[in-house]
């Protein structure tokens, strides 16, 4: 079959990294109960929030990066690239895992609060230490809180032979996407997990996410440019963001809620997470058409100074990620401990951002092409 798929343009997309950045931050302070900064996080004003965003970009970014290097080099070159990364990401995982819980069970039995072991998943990790170790590395055990990365793994390590037919027929995998999306909510399909669960991200539901972003990368957005940029369908896209910021506010503020008609709110509370729900989709993809409309790519605002932070966490995201995870509970018992305060909640919250933007920053001086080059003179010395 001929390669239908046409790449943006090579180089760095720095929107991209900035709201994988924020999708970092966001993740983390998401993550942290009583938690007062997590107020000003996405998922309080509408249907989506930070992990559709991070899914969303990651296929975006795989299908960006090892489509241009399987149309250029063939299906097998890129197959062993997303090979190793995908391996770079699972023992990732696995490390954070045991580092997860190594710091979940110490500072528990520190604070004589064992309800955290229960709360954070541990508590059976704890008991059958070998068991569950076997269970996450087959991806079925997993903490509290860890269970975006191994649905990215997943997802990144079957995608190379949908990649080899993505770049050939993009629409037509799209169109099967949302059928296998469809399909596994009419049908509840899900994948098992440990002690009889199922996963929290739903992949069968969740890949139609991450396969969007890849058919965005691979000529979707310039397909329907046409009719994405005009006036109607931007229109659109903000009354619909409007609508779910109200519902959305409506449902967590009982105050507001008394407002408005119950059959406004029915449709969309609970929203379904686990599955997906379609009106996160609607939401991501009205701020995707917002957002690019106000933030082109040669915008002035991403050389920012301010924004140097987020973009730096982006294009460190699995590092960033990791820490962010640990210092999550971290910031979790530093709160509970001080029995909620408003102060230990500000700095707990501002000190994980700023360590976090620390390990980028850290991990970016290790990329600079003069380090590695001393590295390789001083191994060179030594050997």
């Amino acid at each position: 079959m001929k390669v239908c798929a046409h790449l943006p343009a090579a180089g760095r997309d720095l929107r991209l990294d900035l709201f994988r950045g924020l999708a970092n931050w966001a993740i983390f302070l998401d993550h942290i109960p009583h938690e007062v900064l997590n107020s000003a996080t996405t998922r309080n004003y509408g249907f989506s929030d930070a992990a559709d965003l991070f899914v969303f970009i990651s296929g975006y970014t795989a299908a960006f990066v090892f489509g241009r290097i399987m149309i250029e080099r063939g299906y097998f070159a890129a197959a062993s690239r997303l090979v190793k990364r995908t391996l770079q990401l699972y023992a990732a995982h696995i490390l954070v895992v045991v580092v997860y819980i190594a710091v979940i069970a110490g500072v528990s039995q520190e604070l004589h609060d064992p309800n955290d072991l229960n709360v954070f998943n541990a508590a059976a990790f704890i008991s059958k230490p070998l068991w569950e170790f076997f269970q996450a590395l087959a991806l079925r055990y997993r903490p509290v809180n860890l269970d975006v990365l191994p649905l990215y793994i997943l997802l990144l390590g079957t995608f190379a032979p949908t990649l080899w037919l993505m770049v050939r027929k993009p629409t037509l995998i799209l169109v099967c996407s949302i059928a296998l999306y469809l399909a596994g909510r009419h049908f509840g399909w899900n994948l098992p997990s440990s002690r009889s669960a199922a996963w929290y991200f739903n992949p069968f539901a969740w890949q139609l996410l991450f396969l969007l972003g890849a058919w965005v990368a691979l000529g979707g957005a310039q397909a329907v440019q046409s009719i994405v940029r005009t006036r109607t369908v931007f229109w659109l896209a903000v009354a619909y963001l409007v609508f779910a910021l109200v519902v959305t506010m409506a449902i967590n503020s009982p105050h507001l809620g008394d407002l408005l008609p119950s059959w406004t709110m029915a449709p969309f509370d609970p929203n379904d997470k686990t599955n997906l729900a379609p009106c996160r989709v609607v939401h991501l993809i009205a701020l995707a058409i917002v957002v690019t409309r106000f933030l082109p790519q040669d915008s002035p605002i991403l050389k920012w100074r301010s924004l140097a932070p987020l973009i730096k966490c982006g294009q460190n995201s699995l590092p960033v990620f990791c820490t962010g995870i640990v210092l999550s509970f971290c910031a979790h018992a530093a709160i509970e401990a001080s029995l909620n305060s408003l102060w230990v909640q500000i700095f707990a919250g501002v000190m994980g951002a700023v360590l976090m933007t620390a390990v980028a920053y850290y991990r970016t001086w290790l990329k600079r092409p003069d380090r590695i080059l001393a590295s390789q003179l001083r191994l060179g010395d030594i050997t």
